[in-house]
């Protein structure tokens, strides 16, 4: 999944995309690296952001669907807004990308249901949380596994619940999202427990701070956000070997070339059994 961020002030690429035809260039280029499926959202979710309109986020977003759809690609929305959604799912959209999991908006999982199509749910404290931006981790009890794996099971239920089918439903563990760098790696290495819920899993870790801060120099100070691609690619490898069903970054070509490796490796090991 390519990272279209069509806003001003996304953590990692906020504005270079703001342009209509600077977004529809860079989503042919992702395609061609070999992106599966292009996300777009027309509003920022990092720590600290403040909500655009609406139509402001219509408007940004649903011009780049028709576009996209039109060329024949496959199209993620990222949007909290069941109303962005209804339209963008007439416009051809393949696919809702709810960070708040259906809790931001309820008519979400209604209009979703309605439409037959899928949806990513992901992992959501509050929008508080994270929003008021004062560091946002919240305790989970010593087992933020369990709590993360519990919370997603609850809102597959609220989802089916909505009459969604369990084949359109994918659960993201909400990488960076209230949750410090130990909470992220303990996520990444319990993936096969979010797995055995029995739904596909999206990870989500594209250029996020806990891989700078794992990268830091010296000094303690985290990587830029420039230099954290690299290790994206590792973590997209480890991801689909663990059986993960997509990944969302915003470089496609190294993440595209670790699934590769990864389905090798897969392979590998199964010829050797």
């Amino acid at each position: 999944m390519g990272v279209l961020n069509v806003t001003a002030d996304s953590f990692s690429d906020g504005g270079r995309h703001l342009a209509y035809a600077d977004a529809v260039a860079h989503a042919r280029r992702m395609v061609t690296e070999g992106a599966d499926l292009i996300d777009v959202g027309g509003e920022s979710t990092r720590p600290g952001s403040i909500r655009v309109d609406e139509a402001d986020e219509q408007q940004r977003v649903l011009p780049l669907v028709r576009e996209l759809r039109s060329e024949g690609v496959a199209v993620s929305v990222d949007t909290m807004r069941a109303r962005v959604a209804r339209s963008a799912l007439a416009d051809g959209a393949t696919i809702i990308n709810d960070v708040s999991g259906g809790l931001a908006d309820p008519d979400m999982l209604r209009v979703v249901a309605d439409h037959r199509a899928p949806v990513i749910l992901m992992h959501w404290v509050s929008p508080d949380d994270y929003r008021a931006g004062a560091g946002g981790r919240v305790d989970y009890g010593g087992d933020v596994v369990g709590s993360v794996r519990d919370h997603l099971a609850r809102r597959a239920d609220a989802a089916l619940a909505a009459g969604i089918d369990d084949s359109d439903i994918v659960l993201d563990p909400g990488l960076g999202f209230a949750k410090n760098s130990d909470d992220n790696w303990a996520l990444l290495h319990g993936l096969d427990q979010l797995i055995d819920l029995g739904f596909p899993v999206l990870v989500a870790a594209s250029r996020k701070r806990f891989i700078g801060s794992l990268l830091h120099g010296g000094d303690g100070v985290p990587r830029e956000v420039s230099g954290r691609d690299a290790a994206t690619a590792a973590i997209t490898a480890i991801s689909a070997a663990a059986g993960a069903w997509g990944v969302r970054v915003h470089d496609v070509a190294p993440s595209a070339d670790a699934v590769r490796v990864a389905s090798a490796w897969t392979a590998g090991k199964a010829g050797t059994s």
